[in-house]
């Protein structure tokens, strides 16, 4: 769903002022929506990505004994104290974010 967010966004609002990659003298403003971004940004900006990536991944504390689940941060937005509206609430967020795959689908190939 937040892809969906971040790939509308800018076309509204437009990007940020100033440079992605001043050594390279790439500006915000040259990088395009979609797949065509994949080509824009340097490697070493894929680099940092992919290490930030890394470093979320490692720093979760998913060790054994640990009584917390993936992806449990506490906020309980889904709970409800009748199990068939709990059911109904987690169905209707499966469907949203199944809708929002689409349409971020839609929009890459748009």
């Amino acid at each position: 769903m937040l892809a969906t967010m971040g790939y509308i966004t800018p076309e509204i609002t437009g990007k940020f002022p100033g440079y992605l990659s001043p050594s390279a003298g790439l500006k915000f403003a040259d990088v395009p929506n979609g797949l065509a971004a994949i080509s824009k940004v340097p490697a070493a900006g894929w680099g940092q990505i992919l290490a930030y990536m890394a470093f979320c991944e490692v720093s979760q504390d998913q060790s054994a004994g640990t009584p917390a689940a993936a992806g449990d941060f506490g906020f309980k937005v889904l709970t409800a104290s009748d199990p068939e509206a709990k059911k109904t609430k987690l169905a209707a967020e499966l469907a949203n974010g199944r809708l929002a795959m689409m349409a971020i689908i839609g929009m890459f190939f748009q």
